[in-house]
């Protein structure tokens, strides 16, 4: 009984490597910190994203321009992960959405899964292959962002694509006066 404890003990903190790592995918995607991207990869892994087949660093210095130019900012949202553990690989399915604000201030979305091969190598585990399957895109009215007349709403940050963003920042710490206003 025991050893059954102790093997999902140890898969269950696999799995739990495995959710960081997407989660360091989508924080460098959006953050612009290919540090962060790329530790979601293993070096030699491939990826096929839209028009674009190729190495993990690749993907980066396609889809960075592509988003630089394009967005404002973008939201990697994943969703639910379905992992199945065999030894030293796993193969993932992670629903997600993407949200594009773009530089016009319309909205692009888009949803889908990613079908990830993950791999466990010197006791880490990272993407060995990542295939995207896009479901669904759409491109909803914009509207106005809330709380954006409050005049103190940016002090203690504005959402940034590089490590001057506050999720950055530490300690964190409210910059903000104490209010119980409503707007």
């Amino acid at each position: 009984m025991e050893s059954d404890r102790d093997a999902r003990l140890s898969a269950l903190l696999d799995k739990q490597d495995i959710e960081e790592c997407l989660a360091r995918f989508s924080r460098g995607m959006d953050r612009f910190d290919r540090a962060a991207y790329l530790s979601a990869f293993h070096e030699d892994a491939q990826i096929a994203a839209g028009p674009f087949v190729g190495s993990a660093a690749d993907c980066w210095d396609w889809a960075v321009p592509m988003h630089e130019s394009g967005q404002i900012l973008t939201q990697h949202a994943l969703l639910q992960s379905t992992i199945d553990l065999t030894g030293d690989s796993a193969h993932v399915e992670t629903y997600y959405q993407f949200i594009g604000r773009n530089r016009d201030e319309s909205l692009w979305m888009a949803g889908g899964r990613y079908l990830d091969r993950f791999e466990r190598r010197e006791r880490r585990w990272r993407i060995a292959l990542r295939i995207n399957v896009i479901e669904w895109s759409c491109l909803p009215p914009p509207m106005a962002l809330p709380f954006a007349e409050v005049q103190d709403i940016g002090v203690n940050g504005q959402s940034c694509r590089n490590e001057s963003d506050p999720s950055y920042h530490r300690p964190l710490v409210n910059r903000r006066a104490v209010s119980h206003k409503q707007t």
